[in-house]
């Protein structure tokens, strides 16, 4: 199980200690310094779009104009616009064999077992 996110992250913090706790394994890969966005993105939005991937209430989203948060509407777009900008993933993507799951909802726990 691979977990994405960055360290600094209050949520990518939960899962990781949630899963320490069930004594899953998992690699940690920070986004922002060791993720090759440009190849994951677009593999990521085809599992489960830019709605579940794009992070819309972040402050970097707010930053951005119009027109950059026009790029989010097509695949290719969302892909590029993520690469450029690490902190619009929502956090955490956990690729758990070839399942991709976003975020630390309810729905992510429990699809891993934890719940």
């Amino acid at each position: 199980m691979k977990l994405y996110g960055l360290k600094n992250c209050d949520t990518c913090k939960k899962a990781m200690k949630a899963l320490d706790a069930a004594g899953r394994d998992y690699a940690f890969i920070d986004i922002r310094a060791e993720a090759d966005l440009a190849k994951l993105a677009p593999k990521w939005l085809g599992a489960v779009g830019a709605d579940a991937l794009v992070n819309k209430r972040s402050t970097t989203w707010r930053g951005l104009s119009e027109a950059e948060r026009a790029k989010s509407e097509t695949p290719a777009g969302a892909a590029k616009l993520l690469a450029a900008n690490p902190t619009l993933v929502k956090r955490p993507v956990i690729e758990n064999g070839a399942e991709v799951l976003v975020g630390w909802t309810p729905e992510t726990r429990a699809q891993l077992g934890l719940d």
